[in-house]
């Protein structure tokens, strides 16, 4: 743990560490429950939405100059439409609600306590502007039986409770993406789980 630094960075500063951000994602992406199989340049097309939203935020975890992990957050009437959508046609207020984007950490890293660090970091940072009642995260749904699901996965679900957050089945999300092993993107379904701030 001596070797770890973190760091912050938001809004347009977040470009500076697209790159690491980037193999960061395609790295944890690849296992079960995403099974993303990602590219440098799709991650910085995605990832450009950050530095367009001056509230935006990263928070890094790095060891000696690789990032190991990292999560980030966005106001939710930043998110690309396909993320907005469903919140909108829940009739909900978007200018209320702060998007946790991804949490991620290389294996050899978790069980730190990096999943609260990163969840208090982004709480803080939603809770600093005083005008959010709400935070939120898309979770991908794979079938129970799928093919690729490991025999020891085990969901976050527990986790994502202990820290007030509450499965919402009705607001569900549409995003695309190639699974391992595919050439072309298929369509992946997420639910919204849901706290107040």
């Amino acid at each position: 743990m001596d070797k770890l630094t973190f760091t912050s960075k938001k809004g347009r500063e977040i470009e500076s560490v697209f790159d690491d951000l980037a193999r960061l994602r395609i790295m944890v992406f690849r296992d079960y429950p995403y099974l993303y199989e990602g590219s440098v340049d799709y991650e910085k097309e995605y990832l450009a939405t950050y530095i367009h939203s001056e509230r935006a935020f990263l928070f890094g975890v790095y060891d000696g100059s690789q990032m190991v992990g990292a999560t980030t957050c966005i106001p939710l009437k930043d998110e690309m439409p396909e993320v907005r959508q469903p919140f909108e046609e829940a009739g909900l207020e978007v200018d209320k609600i702060f998007y946790f984007a991804e949490s991620i950490l290389l294996p050899s890293y978790r069980g730190r306590g990096f999943g609260h660090r990163f969840f208090d970091e982004r709480e803080a940072h939603a809770r600093s502007f005083g005008c959010y009642t709400k935070a939120c995260f898309l979770s991908v749904e794979r079938p129970a039986h799928h093919p690729l699901r490991p025999a020891a996965y085990r969901s976050n679900e527990a986790f994502w409770q202990k820290r007030g957050y509450k499965k919402e089945p009705s607001i569900r999300a549409t995003m695309e993406w190639p699974d391992i092993g595919e050439k072309r993107s298929s369509p992946k379904y997420l639910v919204c789980w849901m706290r107040e701030l």
